[in-house]
């Protein structure tokens, strides 16, 4: 599980984060925190969630270079196949307050999956995808909008999705990522 964003504090709280902070939210869940990886630039820690051994990650690279940090996670826990890969990040083709999960398909302008797409030369891997919203003024605006901090009404309904992201992660593992499409994508 794959939690996209920006290292460093002056990223804290902003939308391009939200990805990171679910699998944050599925660390401490677990009783885990997120420490430094010997193998990739990036924050790890392993989990059970119910019989499942999870592996836990966040970039500290840049959104942008997110995979490299991917592809050698993927060669460190044996990830051969991109349908084990769950990549949860923003979205700004979703109003804030709503998730939807896909397996595979397009980028959506979003230069991290782009980067994770370059490294491991497919986009066969699942995603989870929490709304963030348009930005105002026009998609020109579209990075100034990721690298903010929400308004406190869209911040509590990012919160609750960041809830349902991780929550989605159980359903995925324990019954299979259709039915957690099933759930989540119909929902709201």
């Amino acid at each position: 599980m794959v939690g996209l964003g920006n290292p460093g504090a002056e990223f804290a709280g902003t939308r391009h984060n939200l990805g990171a902070d679910a699998v944050a939210l599925l660390a401490r869940r677990g009783g885990e925190s997120l420490k430094a990886s010997k193998d990739a630039p990036a924050s790890v820690a392993e989990i059970r969630i119910g019989s499942h051994r999870v592996a836990l990650a966040v970039p500290t690279t840049y959104m942008n270079d997110s995979g490299q940090a991917v592809a050698p996670l993927c060669r460190r826990y044996g990830i051969e196949d991109p349908g084990r890969l769950v990549v949860i990040h923003d979205e700004l083709d979703l109003p804030p307050g709503r998730i939807r999960i896909k397996l595979g398909g397009g980028l959506a302008g979003n230069n991290g999956l782009r980067s994770i797409r370059d490294h491991l030369h497919t986009t066969d891997f699942a995603r989870i995808r929490i709304g963030i919203g348009k930005p105002p003024g026009g998609s020109d605006r579209g990075a100034d909008h990721v690298l903010s901090r929400p308004s406190k009404t869209d911040r509590e309904l990012m919160a609750i999705c960041v809830e349902e992201a991780a929550d989605a992660i159980s359903l995925i593992l324990d019954e299979g990522i259709d039915a957690a499409m099933g759930r989540f994508n119909s929902a709201r």
